[in-house]
Order: C-alpha cells, then sequence, then structure tokens
C-alpha cells in the first residue's frame, strides 16, 4: 500500500505557486500607462554576438512616473538597443540622444485598456488550465494507484477532496491578481 504525505500535496502546490508567479511575470510585462522597467523584462539586445537581456547592458531607471531612461554601459550599443526596443512591440518609441535612452509613456487610450484587459484575462484563463492540469494529473496519478489496488477508495476520495480545495485555492488567487491587475488597467 502506498501511503499519501504531505509531501504529495506539498508538491502539487508548488507546482500551483510556480504557475501564480507566471502569471505575475506575465502582469509585470503589461505596460499600464506608468513607467515600470519590467515591461523591459523580456526584451534582449544583440550585444557582441550574443543575446543579452537589456538589464545587463544598460542602467534602467525611472526618474517620473512616465519615463525610464536607459543608460548603456557601453556608448556603442545606443542604436542596438534602441532597435531591440522598437522591435519589442511595446508601442513605445524610444528618444536616443546621444548618450542616453528615453522613454516615455504615454496615457493610455480607453481602446488601448480595453485590449489590455482582455489580454490579462487570457493570461489569466492560461494559468488557470495549468492549474487544472495539475489537479488532472496528480487525480490521474492516484486512479492509476487505486486501480492496481495500491491505496483504497476512501483514500484516493480523500485525496481528490483536498486537492480540489487546494485547486479552488489556486483559482481564486488568479482571480484575485486578474481583478487587481484590471483595476490597475482601467484606472486613469
Amino acid at each position: 500500500m502506498i501511503e499519501i504525505t504531505n509531501s504529495d500535496y506539498e508538491t502539487l502546490e508548488s507546482k500551483m505557486k510556480k504557475t501564480l508567479a507566471s502569471l505575475g511575470e506575465n502582469f509585470n510585462a503589461i505596460r499600464a500607462g506608468r513607467a515600470n522597467p519590467h515591461v523591459l523584462d523580456k526584451i534582449t539586445v544583440d550585444y557582441y554576438g550574443s543575446q543579452s537581456p537589456l538589464n545587463a547592458v544598460a542602467n534602467i531607471q525611472v526618474p517620473e512616473a512616465r519615463m525610464i531612461v536607459l543608460s548603456p554601459w557601453d556608448a556603442s550599443m545606443l542604436k542596438e538597443i534602441e532597435k531591440a526596443i522598437l522591435s519589442s512591440n511595446l508601442g513605445i518609441h524610444p528618444t536616443n540622444d546621444g548618450k542616453v535612452i528615453r522613454l516615455n509613456f504615454p496615457i493610455l487610450t480607453e481602446e488601448r485598456r480595453k485590449d489590455l484587459v482582455k489580454l490579462v484575462k487570457t493570461y489569466g484563463e492560461e494559468a488557470k488550465v495549468a492549474i487544472r492540469n495539475i489537479r488532472r494529473e496528480n487525480i490521474d496519478k492516484m486512479r492509476a494507484y487505486n486501480k492496481k489496488k495500491e491505496i483504497t477508495d476512501d483514500l484516493l476520495k480523500q485525496y481528490e477532496e483536498k486537492v480540489q480545495k487546494i485547486t479552488d485555492k489556486y483559482i481564486a488567487d488568479v482571480d484575485k491578481a486578474c481583478d487587481n491587475k484590471d483595476k490597475e488597467l482601467m484606472e486613469i
């Protein structure tokens, strides 16, 4: 007979926490009208033949609420950084003065805000699907043990109920994170 231990539940929760963290990273990359250096996290620059993250080739500062200033460590990287930002589809046009690159964040239009809210909902649904898949994989594993008579029907039922409670908690966390991001986006 197989024992269901707390580590089984901890492993399940750990995977669901990673899904929630990934959702948070996706939300950080969404531009909300305010200058947030995390919108640059996924941008890489060709630095002497290798792709490097933007924060590895430049100092990133937020001097004002709607502006990010990039100061490259190597002045020859200005053009490469500018090109990377333009090709990233951020919707922000960089201003290069020969020493630094400034990114001015315009106030979002109502239409753009609604598009971003749809994107938030999409990310939220993807996170929920990932959490449900984690639940399904774990329950399927225990059902296979049950078929082989390695765990009892009662133990399987208890496991399924506890896993469902954990799943419901993380689905609620996803909904809460989506609602908070929606409010942030729709705030003028």
